[in-house]
């Protein structure tokens, strides 16, 4: 005999407020895109305030931490193009930390901000990371697996994407509601 009740649905409260789990829910991804939002940022102005980072050799400087990289990544090729200006490249992906950073903290463009993330931990992984053995030392694939829900999903509660949702679809039924007088 089978039974149509799932175990993992709940009853509503009576008064139609909102059960914790769905404002558990609405909130999930949160602390995630804090996370993710604050370490970005933190990693931007690092690399930014870092003269020793900016350099193209020297002893912590975004040249000398490619050359070493180089022959232990999967794409090379890639560290050889970031390597004919090194510091370009680290101001690149500096900004690039900071834009990705900041749109997630605002909540604003979420999902592309997100797909930016993503592709700086893959280039990273791909590069820097690529030789850490076994491959869950590495801190870089991580990072991309935690922007993906992200990408997904973008943010849905507590984001300037969420109040332009909101804002467009008040707007939408306001004229609706006016074209029908």
């Amino acid at each position: 005999m089978t039974h149509d009740i799932r175990s993992d649905s709940h009853t509503p409260h009576f008064d139609g407020s909102p059960d914790w789990r769905d404002t558990a829910t609405r909130y999930a991804l949160l602390p995630l895109r804090l996370f993710l939002a604050v370490t970005f940022i933190y990693a931007g102005l690092d690399k930014l305030t870092d003269s020793a980072f900016m350099a193209d050799s020297g002893s912590g400087s975004i040249g000398d931490m490619m050359s070493a990289a180089r022959d232990s990544s999967a794409i090379p090729a890639m560290i050889d193009m970031a390597l004919k200006n090194p510091v370009g490249f680290g101001y690149a992906i500096a900004i690039g930390e900071l834009a990705v950073g900041i749109g997630t903290l605002l909540g604003l463009f979420t999902r592309l901000a997100a797909f930016g993330g993503a592709l700086i931990s893959l280039s990273l992984w791909l590069t820097v990371s690529w030789s850490a053995s076994p491959y869950y030392y590495g801190n870089d694939l991580p990072y991309l697996m935690a922007w993906i829900p992200l990408i997904l999903a973008g943010a849905p509660a507590l984001s300037v994407d969420a109040a332009i949702r909101s804002r467009r679809r008040g707007g939408a039924s306001r004229h609706r509601a006016g074209a029908y007088h």
